[in-house]
């Protein structure tokens, strides 16, 4: 019981850290990532200097979904990519543990100690795979097994593609471990989407 409890215990205080630590960040770089797309879609009316920028990014906001979806988008991509590569150390070999930890016991120094990075790798992805199909939903084809099909490649395309850029930037070790249960946490977002999805129908 008491396990249970240190294991929980551990996972709340390290999702709420990875919450708070780069919220402020997150916010501004997500405000700044909507700027380029109101520049790529809307230069006519953004690019008349930065007051007309900033009416145009408000009444886009205001009245677009899309356009709140993408922020809410780039909101959890730029929180996940501080926690897996802007807010990381260097590693003198990124290939020291290519095959990661699989459990929540690992053993250091002969000692077995608790860790939670693997529920914490499936719980990262559940936000961002939920807001990429709710983000682009029109384009999807219905279904669970279709969703879960997309969900899932997009986690693990995503993942592979950090786990990649922490090999090329030595961010972080390259774990095959991690690409899994990101992939895994993908999965059980598209799953999650589903079923709020079909909640809203009965409603």
């Amino acid at each position: 019981m008491k396990e249970t409890i240190d294991l929980l215990g551990k996972i709340i205080t390290n999702i709420l850290t990875a919450l708070y630590e780069p919220f402020g960040f997150s916010i501004l770089l997500s405000f700044l990532a909507m700027f380029f797309y109101l520049y790529a879609y809307e230069p006519i009316h953004a690019g008349k200097g930065w007051k007309n920028a900033i009416v145009t990014w408000y009444q886009k906001f205001k009245e677009s979904v899309f356009f709140r979806k993408l922020f809410l988008l780039a909101f959890v991509t730029s929180m996940i990519l501080f926690r897996t590569l802007l807010n990381r150390n260097l590693w003198l070999n990124p290939l020291s543990d290519v095959m990661g930890g699989w459990g929540i016991w690992e053993t250091v120094n002969g000692e077995q100690k608790l860790t939670t990075e693997c529920v914490e790798n499936v719980i990262m992805m559940v936000p961002f795979s939920s807001v990429v199909m709710w983000t682009f939903e029109e384009k999807m084809e219905k279904g669970w097994k279709k969703i879960l099909w997309y969900s899932g490649k997009i986690a693990f395309i995503f993942s592979i593609s950090i786990e990649m850029l922490q090999l090329l930037l030595r961010l972080g070790t390259f774990q095959l471990s991690d690409i899994f249960y990101n992939t895994v946490g993908g999965m059980f977002g598209g799953l999650m989407y589903c079923a709020v999805m079909k909640a809203r129908k009965r409603l």
